[in-house]
């Protein structure tokens, strides 16, 4: 009779919080509760992604345990709530407590709150409001902190800096690369770089967002706008399949920046540097402003309906001279998948299939058995719980930088994160196995993983895996043993898979040790929105259309490139480029015209780009994602939506009366298929094996050379990663070639232009393999991504 009850549930206790009597998981801070509830605390150092250190105080709160008051207001962001705990926020023992830190803060602070970029949105600011005295008591001279050089993204003025250290737990915690600290004590101390390098994460623009005061700004944007001046419109990132979420602040139609948007099942509250500053190549110097035509030779700026009356006339030619299969059509994988859509149609309503968005795809074979559309084979909030991954060719950092976060999340709770490349690349945590290998032995590796997971599972290898005749070694079977023993588990295949000469085999190969492990299956393609462009149509119909590096092997004699730099995005860059000049007519639909674009083009007509047109995006997960138009339009550039409908009807074709992208939206999403792939139904035999040995050409994508649009953001191109392409190749390899290390060597990729460079010998690439960055200075046109290549010392 006396027992005493047990609460309802054991995992919740009853705390009352400024009168309010709430029920909160066991664990959970006071803040955590209070923001649920929406109570106000004042904080500066807590932010709900980050460790709670308790440095600022701005938080303190009267707790009450029992009937029993605390010794002394306690900090809300590192007090776990208890049953029958009574916390008041607004008690006078509170408030003289959060006061008395708001003064000692403002002590050093700098009344330069009319030229700091942070006013109008500075936490400071808006705290000292309310916590804040009108008069200060101290009349001692203000401390004076040096600026660092954080490198070309993020502006320094630390006097500003309340040391709140938000910026060193992010890069810590979030970025992995640990390049902020706090140095001295007291008074002293300073937040600075250990050795004066800089920041130089992929993610290290989110410590500007971070940052409660003006100590750490945005350096592009740097004096070009107040707060207050700028309207904000949410739309999506198109530099990678996650498709970060984000927000475009502009003033009267001009961009002047982008900050994250939240949106946990995406990107949470982060986005990547690209994300961020790319927006900087809306406005770059070569910005085409009006249609171009090329008459006898010379290009002639024109106005819209003598150049479309001209590509009308051009493409109604090459029908009538070559028929329906002489006219091919390549899409940026950053398109909108509206205007991919829009010129799929248009192209088949011309009679040919030839249509592709896969650029950097060099091995189609597997296209009958592909799914529907590149999958991630999970949610991307889920891959932080991954308890074993296996990583091939990909250099995921730079790729999907914010997958790569997840990841990240997933080793700091335990799992396994492998990889299986064709260099050793540079990770924000410790890989459990990194499997180097030449980019010809890659299918015979994965083959091997494949014979370690059959022999773990008691099982038989399809005979097709047979021809590899791979042996699994203690490295392959510990990577299985992995794979085998996760409760949950994922393979991912990355941009070198696509770009491999023997990528169906790989993706087969892939698929084979996904069902033997009871893995999930990812495919990460290049592009922000190449799921979109499988849904809309943007590939060839297997067995009847050209893919990409078909179309431009062949020379076919008209083009229409939507978004297109060949020298820079396509598989074989010199090909693309060579094929186009020879084309007939070639008709580009870019927002920028470049000197080589000149040289291949014959009709150039200015679209907008990101920021300026309204669509949506497909992300890896199958989400469609959709933003409208902020930014105004360069000059006479019109979305590349309304131009294709405008050519669908000069061309006399039916149905192409839309008056908004949302009409062409329901159009397409009444036509998809909500079900989400099979990726494992790229497993099989794709036939005959692709050999490759000798000295190759392998080499990624840049991380800001990955589009048009990145490679023109002036801010990143001026940090480490986008350096000048270099020769990367092992010690032994220079060697065996006659060339030293700092070298300048004339390289040349299969029938591409020679091209020179600087030689580094770095003992993370496999002998035999030269290590070329695609996107960067330096590779333009330089041949394909992986393929024999010849070097000649200068």
């Amino acid at each position: 009779m006396n027992a005493k009850v047990e609460q309802a549930n054991p995992d919740m206790v009853t705390v009352t919080i400024d009168g309010r009597e709430v029920e909160a998981p066991k664990g959970a801070t006071i803040i955590q509760v209070a923001d649920e509830q929406g109570i106000d605390i004042p904080r500066f150092c807590y932010h709900r992604k980050l460790s709670a250190p308790a440095n600022c105080r701005m938080c303190l709160v009267d707790v009450e345990m029992n009937g029993r008051p605390a010794p002394k207001p306690l900090p809300a962001c590192a007090t776990a709530v208890g049953d029958g705990m009574n916390v008041s926020t607004q008690s006078e023992r509170a408030l003289k407590a959060q006061k008395g830190v708001m003064e000692f803060l403002l002590i050093n602070h700098p009344l330069d709150c009319p030229i700091c970029d942070q006013g109008g949105e500075c936490e400071l600011q808006d705290i000292s409001m309310g916590y804040g005295r009108s008069v200060s008591r101290f009349v001692e001279r203000k401390r004076v902190v040096k600026d660092e050089d954080l490198g070309p993204l993020v502006a320094t003025e630390m006097t500003r800096c309340i040391h709140c250290t938000r910026c060193v737990r992010f890069l810590d915690e979030i970025a992995g690369t640990s390049e902020l600290g706090g140095m001295y004590r007291g008074e002293h101390m300073e937040i600075g770089t250990w050795v004066g390098l800089g920041v130089h994460s992929e993610l290290s623009g989110n410590i500007i967002d971070l940052c409660p005061v003006g100590a750490l700004t945005n350096k592009p944007f740097r004096f070009r706008a107040r707060a207050w001046e700028m309207l904000s419109h949410p739309s999506v990132s198109p530099h990678d399949p996650i498709g970060a979420n984000v927000k475009l602040h502009h003033v009267r139609g001009t961009i002047k920046r982008v900050v994250p948007a939240d949106n946990e099942a995406v990107n949470e509250t982060w986005i990547a540097d690209r994300d961020r500053f790319s927006y900087e190549g809306i406005y770059s110097d070569d910005r085409l402003a009006a249609p171009l035509i090329k008459i006898n030779g010379q290009w002639k700026e024109t106005d819209w309906e003598t150049a479309l009356e001209h590509t009308v006339s051009g493409l109604r030619h090459v029908l009538r001279e070559h028929g329906p299969e002489g006219l091919g059509a390549l899409v940026s994988p950053n398109a909108t998948t509206e205007e991919m859509y829009l010129l799929a149609r248009l192209v088949r309503e011309l009679g040919s299939e030839n249509i592709d968005h896969r650029l950097r795809q060099a091995d189609c074979r597997d296209d009958a058995r592909a799914p529907a559309w590149p999958y991630l084979g999970r949610s991307i909030a889920s891959m932080a719980e991954v308890d074993a991954a296996l990583v091939v060719g990909s250099h995921l950092r730079w790729e999907v930088p914010l997958l790569n976060h997840r990841l990240r999340q997933a080793t700091l709770r335990g799992g396994a994160i492998m990889f299986l490349n064709p260099r050793y690349h540079q990770w924000n945590y410790a890989p459990a196995a990194e499997r180097v290998v030449h980019p010809g032995a890659m299918p015979r590796e994965l083959a091997a993983i494949a014979g370690a997971v059959a022999a773990l599972q008691s099982v038989e290898l399809p005979k097709w895996v047979g021809a590899y005749a791979a042996e699994p070694d203690d490295g392959h079977r510990e990577v299985a043993r992995r794979l085998v023993e996760a409760d949950d588990a994922a393979i991912l295949t990355g941009a070198l898979v696509e770009g491999h000469p023997a990528g169906a085999e790989l993706r087969a190969l892939a698929a084979l040790v996904a069902r033997l492990a009871g893995a999930t299956l990812g495919v990460l393609a290049s592009g922000g929105n190449s799921a979109g462009g499988w849904i809309a149509g943007a590939v060839p119909a297997a067995g009847r259309g050209l893919p990409a590096t078909q179309m431009l092997g062949k020379g076919l004699p008209a083009y229409i490139t939507l978004g297109v730099e060949p020298e820079h995005d396509c598989w074989d860059g010199a090909a693309a480029e060579c094929a186009l000049a020879g084309a007939e007519l070639a008709v580009a639909l870019s927002p920028w015209c470049s000197e080589r674009m000149k040289a291949w083009a014959d009709v150039i007509l200015p679209v907008a780009t990101f920021g300026e047109t309204a669509g949506s995006y497909v992300n890896a997960h199958g989400d469609w994602q959709t933003f409208a138009g902020v930014g105004r339009p360069v000059g006479e550039a019109r979305p590349a939506w309304r131009l294709l409908r405008v050519l669908g009807n000069l061309l006399e074709l039916d149905g192409y009366d839309y008056q908004a992208p949302d009409e062409i939206h329901a159009e397409l999403r009444e036509r998809a298929d909500d079900a989400l792939p099979d990726t494992l139904a790229w497993e099989g035999d794709v036939g005959d094996r692709v050999e490759l040995d000798g000295l190759v050409r392998a080499g990624g994508i840049a991380i800001y050379g990955a589009d048009a649009l990145v490679r023109r953001g002036e801010a990143l191109q001026h940090t480490v990663q986008a350096r000048p392409a270099r020769a990367v190749m092992a010690p032994e390899t220079g060697a065996a070639q006659g060339v030293a290390d700092g070298d300048s060597v004339r390289l040349q990729v299969g029938e591409g232009e020679p091209r020179r460079m600087i030689v580094v010998h770095d003992d993370a690439v496999p002998a035999d393999t030269v290590w070329v960055d695609a996107g960067l200075a330096g590779s333009e046109g330089l041949g394909p991504l992986l393929a024999a290549v010849t070097l000649r010392a200068d």
